[in-house]
């Protein structure tokens, strides 16, 4: 069996400069020497990291009577913010109601991301012990006793439990920010007047 080529992190940037230019990903995937599914995956990964990381990629152009500019930047230093993309941002992501990772909610992520990994090790383990005594035959090797049963009861009821867990984390973060944002339009809408 051949082994795959593992792509350089340079390689992997060249790739998603090219795929952004309209290169097709079996072009890439040629040029580069893996296939077309590892082409789509740096492209998509490297989608993913902006995402989190909150790489900002796209612009909003806004014309506004020199009144309402005065009324916007009136807002803005009453509320302490310094500049008008600052404010625009937040002003949309408030008011979208988007999901905006905090410090306090990605270190909350963090910690159900790792407790879900570790689940996940159980969970294959016990597979893999499932599977042995299922060659084996039911007669002799390992045995799926009640506690291995118990455990992926537990398994399944913990996964449950974090997924209502994570839900109810973002509607709260979710219900905080459309409060910020009715202030916030209200304060913009009184500016304006």
């Amino acid at each position: 069996m051949s082994q795959a080529k593992r792509l350089t992190e340079l390689e992997k940037m060249e790739i998603v400069r090219e795929a952004a230019d309209g290169v097709s990903s079996s072009l890439l995937a040629e040029r580069f020497g893996v296939t077309s599914r590892a082409v789509r995956y740096v492209v998509k990964a490297d989608a993913e990291r902006q995402k989190d990381t909150g790489v900002a990629t796209s612009a909003v152009t806004v014309k506004l009577t020199p009144e309402e500019l005065q009324a916007f930047d009136a807002v803005l230093a009453s509320a302490g913010i310094e500049t008008r993309s600052e404010g625009l941002r937040r002003l949309i992501q408030a008011a979208g109601g988007t999901f905006v990772p905090d410090v306090q909610l990605a270190a909350e992520m963090a910690r159900y991301r790792a407790s879900l990994h570790e689940v996940g090790n159980g969970v294959a383990q016990i597979a893999k012990q499932m599977t042995q005594a299922n060659r084996i035959g039911q007669g002799a090797g390992p045995e799926f006793s009640e506690l291995r049963l118990a455990q992926m009861r537990g398994l399944a009821r913990f996964i449950l439990d974090s997924a209502d867990e994570i839900d109810l984390l973002v509607r709260r973060r979710r219900d905080a920010m459309q409060l910020v944002a009715t202030a916030a339009l209200r304060e913009f809408a009184h500016a304006a007047e």
